[in-house]
Parts: C-alpha cells; structure tokens; sequence
C-alpha cells in the first residue's frame, strides 16, 4: 500500500480500480508539405476548428445544464481562445508560407502560448495554459495525428490516474464509472478542479510525478477531503473508507430532511445563517437548504465571464433576479472585489509586483469610476425589489469609505433626476479584512449601518501570508489567535456601537469554528450554500453558554493548531456525527 498526497479540490471519498492514461503527452514530428499540398492543409485545419467549436458549445450547453453557468463559462472562454485572430494568423503563416503541416503548426504554436503562460508569476493566468493545450489535443484528435484516450469506452468504476486532464476531458467524463480522479500536476484555482467540483467528482491535483510508480496498481482511493491517493489499499483501509463514504451518503439525507428547520441554539437563541453565492442560479440551492438570506453576493463573475465589461443593465439583471428568488429574505451585494491583476482589460491590466498589496477591491473601484458607476447604480435600482443591502471590500481607511459613499450619493441623486426609481435609504456596510480596518473600526462604526468579517484576508494580510503561495500555506490559519483576537475587537467594538456584524469567511463555513464564533458573540455567518447543512446541524446541538465556555477556553491557546485540535474535540463532543474519522 502507498499512500500520495496531493491538494484537495472535490471532496468526498471514491474506491475503485485506476485508469491509468498515457503521461507521453503529444510529439508532433515537424513536416514541410509540399507547395499544392498546402490548400489542402489549410481545408483540413478549418474543418477541425468547426468541429472542435461544435464540441466545445455542446461542453458548454451540458455543463451549464448539470454544474451551473460559471462552470460552463469556461468552455466560453476556450471557445473564444479557439476564434482569437491572433492564432488563426499564427497558424496560417506557418502552413501558408512556411509550408507547415497543419497538425505541426498546431502544435508549435499552441504550445508557445501554454510555455508562455506557464512562466507568468500570475497562477490564475498560468493556470489557463491547461485550456489552451485541451484545445491542442481536440485539434490534433480531430486532425488525425493523435488518438483520444478510452474514456468514452468504459463499462465499469474507474479513478482515472493521468498526467493532467483538461477542462473538457473533465467534463465528458461519464460519472456512472469515473468515480474520481487525480493527476500529477494542476492547482486548486484551475478550470479542471472547478469543472470537478461543479460536477461533484471526488479530485486530487498536484500530487508530484507518480505515473511510473503506478504502473500495475490494482485498486486505489480518492481522498477528496485531505488530498490523498492511496494506491493498492489493505482489506482494512478500503473498510475504513467504504464506511466513510456511506457515512457521507447517510448524514447528507438526513441532514437534508432538516433543511427548513432554523438555526437556533438549544437555549433558543437564533442565529441568521446565510449563504455565499457568485451566480443567480445559487440561490436555489440555498433556499433548498434554509438559507436565510445571501450574505454575501460575489459579483465578480459578471467581470470575470466575458471580455467586455459589464452594462448597468448586465448588473442590474443578474441582481434582480436573485432578488426576485429571494422573495424578501436579506441580499448583500458586494461591490467588486478583484485586483487589477485579473482584470485583463486595457488601462486596467495593470502589471503589480505584488497584486495583493497593489490596486484591488474598493481600491480599484475608486480609481475607475466608470466602471464603478454603472454597478452603484444597477444596485440601487435594483434594491426597490427587495431587502437589499450594499457592502464595500477592503476598506482600509475612513477616506475610501467616505469617497464611496459620496459617489454612491452622487449616483442616486442623478438616478432621481431622471426619474428612475432607487432605493434612497439603502444600508451601506464594509468588509472588515485588514487590521488598520480593525483598529479604526470605532470611527468607521459611525459611518455604516453593518459590518462583515472576512477571514480569508484578515488572515492573510495579519499573517503575511500569500494563501495561494505553495510554500507557506501551512501558515495561513484563520484560527491563529493573532486572528482570532483581531476578530474579538470587532465583534466587542460593533456591540458596544450597536452596528451588526457578520462573518462571511471560510472560517464560518467549518463547524467547529462556527461554534467559536458564536462564543465569541457572532449571531450572522454566511457560508457556501455546500456548507449549510453542516453548519446549521452544529448550531442545534449547542448552547451558547457551551460555546462561550469554547471561546473562553481558546483564548488562553497560543498556536493555530492547538486552536483547532481543541474545536475538533469538542466538535465531536458536542455534535459527534459531524466528525468523521
């Protein structure tokens, strides 16, 4: 038995035989055709782009259907790399006048772009190398010069061990016999780990080159939860994790049929537990499983889905339809929250040295307010149909709020002189996500009607740690008691000024630490819609006298993992069938 550790990125557990996939790659012999071939290479290149473009729009249309808009965006964005001019233009010169085979060129010219990509600091960019070689391997498939692996032939449960798998590999994969997969390379923000979560198939990417080492395993497991591969597992260890994933299949139905009930502690105290969401069609989701409203509305994918900005209008579509589902229940709207490093559109492509210290979030607003305009307006527009509120990340400094609630003034009073209707009373609230935030947050108490915790960055920014830098994430613990303190004077100061505060971060959609939070006197969290069911089931087997004797007790811890060592015993203790072994 051999064990492999990798980054988790769908979680749940899968048994089965492996699939191994060749790890070769494509090795496309240079060839120079002669000057009447040519014509016939440039009809054979046109033909594999058509049918390549029908195969990535049906991608499209099915993912869409079954893992939600923003994972079938992505083969919107491969569809577009597949029309860009600049390629075609690429291609044609070498089949045209260097005389190239069209495979070759294809080839040579796509494996440029994914080098190139590779080698940007930027990992959201680098990682979109893998979609501009999904595309190499469809045009060679359909030109002839390679052939497709056998997914398409399976007839029993597989785990498919490969080198990669690409975004569309991902998702024609037939989930009545991949049960998971794994590969040796790829991180948990590239399009394939989406595509997997999306479509619920247990994953682990990044492991390290284990091919060779493989080559006559038998059986193996996924670990979706903790990133590992187990290749060639004992009786006992495939009895553990059978146990676990019917353990799973069994607390998600029963967690389910308490979906409605609210979240109120034994002693009745009720907690407003709401959801995280990123696109409209969410909020199903979250009203299926008792949502009380969204917490937090991302709006970051209408800049994110297409290479146009968004309209007022686009804004305004996208927010009232969740408003309208929501029917009355609480939405907060946050304002964009991206740096200018992924934005990829001219003036605001800006090259930083270091992104997350650099222009981002309010920042970035501030600095470009056309495009910060028509999204103020799209929300107070948006806000006569329901309880709606506006929130602004990042805020470090009573000057940033105060210049985005002026131009939140100005834009409302130039929706009144054209006799558009808005919401003239709209709450405003900031995200609380930096410590200089922390430490004014009593005069900012004066100027907003809420405030948000979120932990992801607060962690960040009070740690110095890059949450997505390799080398130091086991430094990044949203349980660190410098983090944790840091959150107790914002919740003390919000309660002796009477503005609400929630917690919207990670930390809140783990159950265990959900219960410190509420020991420490959060009443609001907003979690992943995945995470409700979870984190509602703690809440009901607690007192908050339980969790402030929780709080009282990691306050006197000095490290981030004696912090969570403690909430996981207790966890087990208190709500014992959230804990799985």
């Amino acid at each position: 038995m051999l064990e492999l550790q990798g980054i988790p990125v769908s979680p749940g557990v899968a048994i089965a035989s492996a699939l191994v996939l060749d790890a070769d790659g494509y090795r496309i012999p240079r060839c120079i055709v002669p000057a009447s071939d040519v014509d016939g290479e440039f009809a054979r290149l046109h033909v594999a782009v058509d049918v390549v473009s029908e195969q990535l729009e049906q991608s499209r249309l099915e993912t869409t259907a079954q893992a939600g808009r923003q994972t079938g965006d992505i083969f919107a964005a491969q569809l577009q790399m597949l029309h860009d001019p600049r390629l075609h233009s690429e291609l044609e010169k070498r089949i045209g006048d260097d005389r190239q085979s069209a495979a070759f060129a294809v080839s040579a010219v796509l494996h440029n772009y994914a080098t190139a990509l590779r080698k940007l600091e930027n990992p959201l960019l680098a990682d979109r190398a893998q979609d501009v070689l999904d595309i190499e391997r469809q045009l060679l498939t359909q030109l002839g010069a390679v052939t497709r692996q056998p997914l398409a032939d399976l007839t029993e449960p597989v785990i498919v061990l490969s080198r990669m798998l690409t975004p569309s590999e991902t998702a024609s994969l037939d989930r009545r016999f991949v049960k998971g997969f794994c590969t040796e390379i790829g991180g948990a923000g590239g399009h394939t780990a989406i595509v997997a979560k999306g479509l619920e198939i247990p994953a682990v990417v990044g492991i390290g080159e284990f091919l060779p080492i493989i080559a006559g395993a038998d059986r193996v497991i996924v670990d979706g939860d903790r990133g590992r591969l187990i290749i060639d597992p004992d009786d006992e260890t495939i009895a553990h994790y059978e146990e676990r994933a019917e353990y799973r299949r069994s607390l998600a139905a029963k967690l389910a049929k308490q979906s409605q009930l609210p979240a109120e502690t034994l002693d009745g105290t009720r907690i407003a537990l709401n959801a995280n969401i990123e696109f409209p069609h969410e909020t199903a989701a979250c009203l299926a499983r008792g949502a009380d409203g969204i917490g937090l509305y991302r709006t970051e994918f209408l800049y994110l889905s297409s290479d146009e900005e968004p309209s007022e209008e686009d804004h305004y579509q996208a927010y009232a339809e969740v408003i309208k589902q929501m029917e009355g229940r609480p939405v907060v709207i946050r304002t964009l929250d991206l740096g200018a490093d992924k934005m990829g559109r001219g003036k605001l492509a800006h090259q930083e040295n270091n992104p997350f210290l650099g222009l981002r979030s309010i920042r970035l607003s501030l600095r470009n307010l056309d495009l910060f305009r028509p999204q103020l307006r799209a929300v107070l527009r948006a806000a006569v149909l329901g309880d709606v509120r506006v929130m602004f990340p990042l805020v470090t400094t009573l000057g940033e709020l105060r210049q985005a609630r002026m131009l939140l003034n100005v834009v409302a009073e130039d929706l009144a002189d054209s006799d558009i209707p808005y919401r003239s009373d709209l709450p405003v609230g900031m995200m609380v996500e930096v410590p200089a935030a922390v430490m004014m947050l009593d005069h900012f108490a004066r100027e907003v009607d809420f405030f948000s915790i979120g932990t992801n960055d607060l962690a960040q920014y009070t740690l110095a740690v890059d949450r997505s830098n390799e080398y130091v994430a086991d430094l990044y613990q949203s349980s660190d008691p410098a983090v944790l303190r840091l959150i107790q004077a914002s919740i003390d100061i919000s309660d002796a000024n009477q503005i609400p505060i929630s917690v919207c971060g990670e930390m809140s959609s783990n159950p265990a630490r959900a219960l410190l939070l509420l020991g420490m006197g959060v009443r609001n969290l907003s979690v992943p819609p995945s995470a409700l069911p979870r984190v509602k089931k703690a809440i009901r087997n607690v007192s908050i006298e339980q969790c402030q004797a929780i709080a009282e007790r990691v306050r006197k811890l000095e490290s981030a993992r004696d912090v969570d060592l403690y909430l996981l015993d207790r966890l087990a203790e208190l709500a014992p069938e959230l804990v799985m072994q």
